[in-house]
């Protein structure tokens, strides 16, 4: 399967278990966004990959990874902010403040030993956060 070169996200093999991997995309309104892929141990000598869009569903300014990979525990991201835990699979907000909420999908394609954005919504712009200079990624939820 041929793939498009200016989709690549990243290789395979830098998706851990552990953590996310953060990425930048616009979506067809040209808006930049955050996404994180991330990966669930399946058995398989492949892990099964995941991507959202980089909110907590609570309050959707909150980042779920701040820059330096989202926390994990037994298979779930969890919002350091809010303590929600998303499944990382089907990304179903399983404990929290948001309980039963969805976090937002992207198609994501595992070729030669890389990770792609397929989704027709989005478009891969590059690796990292926003560099906005506004601060989405407070640990407080308290508005001044």
């Amino acid at each position: 399967m041929t793939m498009d070169a200016s989709q690549r996200i990243t290789a395979l093999e830098a998706v851990s278990t552990d953590s996310t991997v953060l990425f930048r995309v616009t979506n067809a309104a040209d808006e930049l966004r955050e996404a994180v892929l991330v990966a669930n141990e399946s058995g398989d000598s492949e892990p099964d990959l995941a991507c959202w869009l980089n909110y907590c569903q609570h309050l959707t300014h909150i980042k779920i990874d701040k820059g330096s990979g989202a926390p994990m525990r037994d298979g779930e991201l969890v919002c350091a902010n809010h303590g929600a835990y998303f499944d990382a699979d089907s990304g179903v907000c399983t404990y929290g403040p948001c309980e039963g909420a969805y976090l937002t999908g992207l198609e994501v394609t595992v070729a030669d030993e890389a990770v792609y954005l397929t989704d027709d919504d989005y478009t891969y712009v590059g690796d990292g956060p926003i560099d906005d200079d506004d601060d989405l990624t407070s640990t407080s939820n308290v508005k001044i």
